[in-house]
């Protein structure tokens, strides 16, 4: 059964929707630690980051690194932390989170967005690619 980052990669549920190229998607997360809480997806279905080949590894990990230079661009914050933990969700995912204390990567707070909220913040950040 397809887990839910390929329905959102097949179109069949939304998203807010920051950068994608034909191997990866990045998006943000609908119950961010932090404003701009984005993941980053490989294309291709894989359970576990160190199942991926080398190839993707190295290209998701600079996809991740774009995206977050983007991010930290358009979010104040000290550092953009990376997580990558993926017992929640079966399909290797990179976690982009704006950094202001050790709280924000902490899983246990969250932040509320509106729609329009999550619309902007995604605008934002796409605009801040490359």
């Amino acid at each position: 059964m397809a887990t839910i980052f390929t329905k959102i990669i097949n179109g069949e549920i939304p998203s807010y929707k920051v950068a994608e190229n034909n191997d990866f998607i990045a998006f943000l997360d609908i119950n961010p630690n932090a404003i701009g809480h984005t993941l980053v997806v490989p294309k291709k279905e894989v359970n576990k980051l160190f199942d991926l080949d080398k190839e993707t590894y190295s290209n998701l990990m600079e996809f991740s690194r774009e995206v977050a230079l983007a991010l930290e661009k358009t979010i104040p914050c000290e550092r953009i932390g990376m997580s990558v933990i993926g017992l929640e969700v079966p399909h290797v995912h990179v976690h982009l989170i704006p950094l202001n204390s050790m709280a924000d990567i902490q899983f246990k707070k969250k932040v509320s967005l509106s729609k329009e909220e999550f619309n902007n913040v995604a605008k934002q950040i796409s605009e801040n690619l490359g």
